[in-house]
């Protein structure tokens, strides 16, 4: 039993990292944001909701200044700042921030916020438990092949829930009237409105080891998702 008390205890501070993350995450969102009040946008969440038949959807605006949308666990929508600057500067369209909201979305609806916090904690755990074996096994290097192999998981789960999301918001953009064409387009834009590339000058990063899929990936998934409704759509398929 002793053998297995390192692994208990790492699992335990997993669920407590968990619990006060969520509440620090909450309390956070909720100091630093007001809701979204912008008429033209308004009227494209009004499209959505009525497609998703429920009364109405509400967005936050989250005040930091990263080009970003996020999905709290508690199924709140944010857009932050920077975003909707951006928005407000036109660099992107109105289209395009409801492809973002409608990504959003498909994380709520998903279960991928919550389930987020969850695998996060984990993560932790998993990341505890491989470097106490391997630390033992290989010394001085093991703890880094942990965090290596931890976060290749966390990447690998991440780019799934990406992908998910994006057809949420394919299908719910169609649904609407607004179609996929703002959500291909913003997604040519999102690195030069996020600042460049994710390698920070030190090259490129494997995109095995990105939390996002490549942005030709990610609209390549969608006209694959775009083909099959057609065919699906077509008397004669």
């Amino acid at each position: 039993m002793l053998k297995f008390t390192p692994i208990l205890l790492a699992i335990l501070y997993a669920l407590v990292a968990f619990r006060f993350s969520a509440w620090r995450t909450a309390r956070e969102l909720e100091a630093r944001s007001s809701e979204l009040a912008d008429p033209l946008l308004h009227n494209l969440m009004g499209r959505m909701a009525a497609a998703l038949g429920v009364e109405r959807i509400r967005v936050h605006i989250y005040e930091i200044e990263p080009v970003n949308g996020l999905a709290a666990p508690d199924g709140k929508i944010y857009i932050t700042r920077g975003f909707f600057r951006r928005y407000r500067e036109g660099k992107v369209s109105a289209d395009e921030m409801a492809s973002v909201i409608a990504h959003e979305l498909g994380h709520v609806a998903l279960g991928h916020s919550r389930r987020r916090m969850i695998d996060f904690s984990g993560q932790n755990a998993l990341r505890v438990g491989l470097a106490m074996v391997l630390g033992r096994i290989l010394p001085g290097i093991g703890i880094y092949i942990a965090n290596a192999l931890t976060s290749l998981v966390a990447a690998r789960l991440s780019r799934s829930d990406e992908y998910e999301a994006d057809a949420y918001a394919s299908a719910l953009l169609v649904k609407s009237g607004i179609g996929t064409a703002p959500q291909k387009s913003l997604f040519a834009k999102l690195e030069n409105l996020s600042g460049g590339g994710r390698g920070g000058g030190a090259g490129p990063v494997p995109a095995w080891l990105m939390s996002h899929p490549k942005t030709a990936e990610r609209i390549a998934a969608i006209e694959r998702n775009e083909a099959r409704w057609a065919a699906v759509d077509r008397p004669d398929a």
